[in-house]
């Protein structure tokens, strides 16, 4: 089973040329370390609930990311919320290269597994390009079909597809999915899953603040 910011990487992926779909750094940041505190949250590793975040259990997973993770976490002897983890580990990544060390984490492990492939090509004989073709699309196609299954019904879903499709959400890959119409038509069924998530929620709302801003800085410039 894939990590949520592993399956967030083949989604944000075109399925041809290996590219990134066009998505906000800041936004980005904040969609992938919300992922990496849903995989702690699935792991058993932390619980949340509206006025805090807490370590229910410091034993390592066996991931790197999520340890590390995990063990900020627990060092800090101050209990806080969800939305302030995720903008203080959003500032973490960010110091050095904002999103880059959960991305290549999550795609070193997608080339290892073989659901991707790395390529690296020239560009003017000089500039290196790297891109990330697909070779296994069945994990997309599942991850998609997870995704549509749950937007159009009305049966109760599964938490993990909850937590998929707010990140999804967040990041804006459902119009890479479904057309406009039909997001329109389950828009009130993504309204409600969106209030099933609380680190989705948070994410979210942490995202449209930052995206909120930096809109106002950008008019004050003009």
């Amino acid at each position: 089973m894939l990590t949520f910011h592993e399956e967030i990487m083949v989604l944000l992926l075109h399925d041809e040329n290996g590219t990134f779909l066009p998505v906000n750094e800041h936004t980005l940041n904040s969609a992938l370390t919300g992922a990496v505190l849903m995989d702690l949250a699935f792991a058993n590793r932390i619980d949340t609930d509206p006025e805090r975040l807490t370590v229910i259990d410091p034993t390592p997973t066996g991931d790197p990311l999520l340890d590390r993770t995990l063990a900020r976490i627990a060092g800090e002897a101050t209990v806080t919320n969800t939305r302030t983890w995720i903008e203080t580990l959003s500032a973490d990544e960010a110091s050095a290269d904002p999103a880059k060390t959960i991305r290549e984490a999550a795609l070193t492990s997608l080339v290892e597994h073989g659901v991707l492939e790395r390529r690296e090509e020239k560009f003017l004989w000089v500039f290196r390009s790297r891109r990330y073709p697909t070779i296994d699309g069945k994990v997309e196609q599942e991850a998609k079909k997870r995704i549509a299954d749950v937007l159009f019904s009305d049966e109760v879903p599964d938490p993990r597809d909850v937590a998929l499709i707010c990140l999804v959400d967040a990041c804006n890959i459902l119009r890479t999915i479904f057309s406009k119409k039909e997001i329109d038509r389950v828009e009130p069924r993504l309204e409600q899953l969106r209030k099933m998530d609380l680190i989705g929620r948070e994410m979210a709302s942490a995202i449209a603040d930052i995206e909120r801003a930096i809109a106002i800085a950008a008019a004050h410039t003009f």
